[in-house]
């Protein structure tokens, strides 16, 4: 069924009585929900070209392909949906962080489900993108031990009989199914295997009928400070994909419920409604839990239409804007702590560029606002992109814009022994086998929201990229191929093969994007380029956009440079130190230090751009020599050590 017409319904029901109170009593109250602009795609209806098929295709020879043969340990001997289920007995359990050992060690019982089954997202979905039949058929396998563990009552999980549901303090219960049943579910859409989805919605029905609607409390805990049980307030992901999928309402009224009870606890978490709604306070959580809970309170807010909500939903995005650095990234290192983005001072999660892009893209389906668009790119091809180590498989844990040093503290700092965070490794064993996951999530959660439906006469190319989609208009075949290098080429190419189809092809427009040339007859709508015609053979639609090399300011006065999508640095030459070897060869764990590192200061020098290379040269201040020195500028994502902001 077809998401929009499954709302349009939904606006002829009558008002609940209790939307006659004032919408700030009673915030959660169903007043009149709001129909998404956009429907999503199925998952592998988009497949990606280019650069981007490359990157995917590189994770799966390194990290995303080995992470289980790297820590073994973690990903395969802890067989914690089946034989080593959680049970009253279980003390403590091997998830890799250093500490010490004691009561601390219930928090993180339930750390290896969000490491394996974030991995397992991470990699169903590139090795579906890449067609890479090697590891399709080890997942295959995978899928088939997973649904194996269900019980006869639908019940899917990490815990034996004698603790599901019983919580009344930390607990992984609703995390451990959604990093699960995410993956379950990109499965389903590329297989159509029917037993695999019948299987999450047993699992999705077995939650609700244990918390049943408006008589539980799901986030209840004794303790506000919570780690696992927070992370499951996006077990929304799986309620709206069960949604998309099955048109029953009784989902997306179980979101909502979720989002209130959350909301009612006592717990240390920046999403909760009453704290959103007061704009004078500032993130502080756990990064990574706000970023996600982000999409939580955009759907929340478009199931019931509650004004309130709306409110809340602005004054967080707001929020989440003061703490985002240059390059797109949300600072929380791992806490945002109340202090705003420094491209300096202040570090992100390689988790929350994951999940605030994954956001992102939860809001531009909503709204149908491309600006949504253009804060994915900048996130993606920027702070994910400048995150990866460019020479190696392995990435940061945690990333600063300007990176001085990567030796385990932010910018060399030794202060605290334990910190690891800040160097390249496959794995971050040390802090979290989390960071490494998600890295694999990136790229495909980017590719499956490349393109987007309005309505089913309009097909939406929402975010840019070398790219292939297959789907349909009107029960009619469309595929349309995109060719180009974009962002590092600003040239898009679209072929459109069809057969006599009448639909229009929509181009989300760049916010730096208003200098272009395009082969065809167009409007401009709403920050969408729109082509309106009958598609017939193959036909192709050139767009060529004339980027400017832009100054800009960040939010404590410094200057950085972009050009189109990217953000440019100066690169810092770093010695290169392996300190950790694997068992598996071509994987190691690298530490750099700057050879001769000059931190250098903005002079009113205009940037130019070399020949047709992405390489740019300016003057900028050498506080060493007292003297201006042409220094060379490239794409962030380019380097390891560098200089973004001067």
């Amino acid at each position: 069924m077809i998401l929009e017409n499954i709302y349009k319904r939904l606006l002829l029901v009558p008002l609940l009585c209790c939307s006659l109170v004032s919408a700030q009593e009673t915030p959660f109250a169903t007043m009149q929900p709001v129909a998404p602009a956009f429907t999503n795609l199925p998952f592998g209806a988009v497949k990606p070209g280019g650069w981007i098929q490359q990157q995917i295709q590189d994770n799966l020879n390194g990290f995303t392909g080995h992470l289980d043969s790297l820590v073994p340990q973690l990903v395969v001997e802890d067989d914690i949906y089946a034989k080593n289920r959680l049970s009253k007995k279980v003390k403590s359990k091997d998830v890799g962080a250093l500490g010490e050992g004691g009561d601390w060690q219930v928090q993180f019982l339930w750390w290896n489900s969000e490491t394996q089954s974030n991995w397992w997202d991470g990699y169903i979905r590139s090795a579906v993108l890449a067609n890479d039949t090697a590891h399709l058929a080890r997942i295959e396998k995978y899928i088939n031990n997973i649904l194996a563990t269900q019980d006869a009552d639908g019940y899917l999980g990490i815990y034996d009989k004698e603790l599901r549901y019983t919580f009344d303090n930390e607990n992984g219960e609703l995390w451990a199914k959604t990093t699960l049943l995410r993956g379950l579910l990109a499965w389903f859409e590329f297989k159509g295997d029917k037993s695999v989805f019948t299987a999450v919605q047993r699992s999705v029905d077995n939650v609700m009928d244990n918390w049943p609607i408006n008589a539980s409390h799901p986030f209840n805990s004794v303790n506000p400070n919570v780690g696992g049980l927070s992370h499951g307030l996006v077990f929304t992901d799986v309620l709206e994909e069960v949604y998309r999928l099955t048109g029953e309402q009784k989902y997306l009224d179980y979101a909502l419920f979720l989002y209130k009870d959350f909301s009612e606890q006592e717990l240390n978490e920046d999403a909760q409604y009453k704290k959103l709604n007061d704009a004078s306070r500032k993130l502080t959580g756990h990064g990574v839990h706000t970023y996600e809970h982000l999409r939580t309170v955009a759907l929340a807010y478009y199931t019931s239409g509650n004004p309130a909500l709306k409110e809340a939903l602005e004054k967080f995005e707001n929020k989440i804007l003061q703490e985002t650095a240059p390059s797109g990234g949300p600072v929380g290192d791992e806490w945002i702590a109340g202090k705003p983005a420094d491209a300096t001072t202040r570090g992100y999660e390689y988790c929350s560029l994951q999940e605030l892009l994954h956001s992102y893209a939860s809001l531009q389906q909503k709204s149908g606002n491309g600006s949504y668009g253009d804060k994915i790119e900048h996130l993606f091809f920027n702070a994910a992109q400048g995150a990866r180590n460019p020479q190696h498989s392995c990435i940061a844990y945690l990333k600063s814009d300007n990176s001085y040093a990567m030796t385990g503290g932010l910018n060399g700092d030794t202060s605290d022994k334990n910190q690891t965070r800040y160097s390249y490794s496959p794995v971050h064993k040390e802090a979290a086998v989390c960071c490494v996951p998600n890295a694999g999530r990136i790229a495909p959660y980017y590719v499956q929201n490349m393109w987007l439906k309005e309505g089913n006469e309009s097909l939406v190319a929402s975010l840019l990229g070398p790219c292939e989609v297959t789907t349909s208009v009107n029960n009619k075949s469309v595929v349309i191929k995109e060719v180009t290098e974009y962002p590092y080429g600003n040239t898009l190419k679209f072929s459109v093969t069809a057969d006599n189809v009448t639909f229009t092809l929509k181009i989300r427009l760049p916010e730096w994007g208003t200098d272009f040339k395009i082969n065809a007859h167009y409007t401009v709508d709403n920050g969408f380029i729109s082509i309106h015609k009958t598609w017939t053979g193959t036909e192709t639609i050139t767009l060529e956009f004339m980027p400017e090399i832009k100054t800009k300011q960040d939010n404590k006065g410094e200057y950085y440079f972009t050009y189109g999508s990217l953000v440019l640095a100066h690169p810092i030459e770093a010695e290169e130190k392996k300190i950790k070897f694997y068992q598996l060869p071509g994987f190691a764990d690298f530490h750099y230090t700057s050879k001769n590192m000059v931190i250098y200061q903005y002079d009113n020098a205009k940037l130019k751009k070399k020949g047709n290379s992405l390489i740019f040269e300016t003057k900028l201040y050498n506080p060493k020599t007292g003297k201006g020195e042409t220094v060379t500028l490239v794409p962030m994502g380019q380097t390891i050590l560098r200089q973004v902001t001067f």
